[in-house]
């Protein structure tokens, strides 16, 4: 599944001027803990979320994420926007809860990451 695949299925809005929705999305991952998301594996990830905070995108530079959807309508500010955009990674909101959004990418196929 790709990320305009993945957007689309979700009902999400893309956040960042990205060139390429079309990069395949190999697994992902669901947390609102730090500490859990840093336990994901190095492999490319897709990250599902509340949190709205720059530590988020800084986990970009610590673990491989193909790019974050912000789960329940969160919206990250224009600044972390831009930081995002600046690493090249894809950010998505969509109004759906965590619990659903990953079982409807989970019912696409999509699998889980395996943690380290």
């Amino acid at each position: 599944m790709t990320l305009r695949e993945l957007a689309e299925k979700l009902e999400g809005e893309v956040l960042t001027n990205t060139p390429n929705l079309d990069v395949e999305v190999p697994c992902a991952f669901s947390s609102d803990l730090i500490s859990d998301i840093l336990m994901c594996t190095k492999e490319s990830t897709l990250l599902l979320t509340g949190l709205t905070n720059p530590q988020v995108i800084r986990l970009s530079d610590m673990i491989d994420l193909v790019g974050i959807v912000f789960v329940r309508g969160k919206r990250p500010t224009e600044e972390l926007i831009e930081m995002a955009e600046e690493r090249e990674l894809v950010l998505i909101s969509t109004n759906f809860t965590m619990y659903r959004s990953s079982g409807i990418l989970y019912q696409e196929g999509l699998r889980s990451c395996k943690i380290q």
